[in-house]
């Protein structure tokens, strides 16, 4: 849980002119930029370290994602008789586990795995059960992404700096 810190309401700002007031917005709207830019790191950086934490572990349902199926046990003695780890599902070489990244730039994150499998595992197909871990990732941390963002533009509107309240960053 995170403890908020409370802050006082800025005093009333007078302006002597219309572009003095432009002035003042255009600092404000820099500020805002940059705060959700930090913002969108955190929940990025966040969201890709729970997904990669699924990866090797049975996951439960989680929301509307459905609880990952065993593997089938002809496709586990394949697995274990190639020297993989038996009882790790999504996890043989580490490979798409360790796609998964983030990339920030503005107001747009993009956060998932780069291996082309991954979309495979998160979805199903007609051979394999889907086996999601991006949708969860982001359905049990949606509280905190609106924590983050939230503070984030909150930060930006009235000044400061985009606090570690709660300790959630590492």
């Amino acid at each position: 849980m995170s403890t908020r810190i409370a802050r006082p309401l800025p005093r009333t700002q007078q302006f002597g002119s219309v572009t003095d007031f432009l002035t003042h917005m255009s600092v404000v709207h820099q500020r805002i930029e940059r705060h959700t830019e930090r913002g969108l790191e955190r929940v990025a950086k966040v969201l890709a370290k729970d997904m990669r934490q699924q990866i090797g572990h049975y996951q439960p349902a989680v929301g509307p994602f459905p609880s990952w199926d065993a593997l089938s046990p002809t496709y586990e003695a394949r697995k274990v008789a190639a020297g993989f780890k038996a009882g790790a599902p999504l996890l043989r070489t580490g490979e798409m586990r360790d796609s998964i990244g983030y990339e920030v730039k503005g107001d747009q994150a993009v956060i998932g795995a780069k291996d082309p499998k991954a979309i495979a595992h998160e979805l199903g197909t007609a051979k394999i059960p889907p086996r999601p871990f991006i949708g969860p990732a982001v359905f049990r941390n949606r509280k905190l992404i609106e924590q983050i963002l939230g503070d984030a533009l909150r930060d930006g509107v009235l000044g400061g700096e985009l606090t570690d309240a709660g300790g959630y960053f590492d």
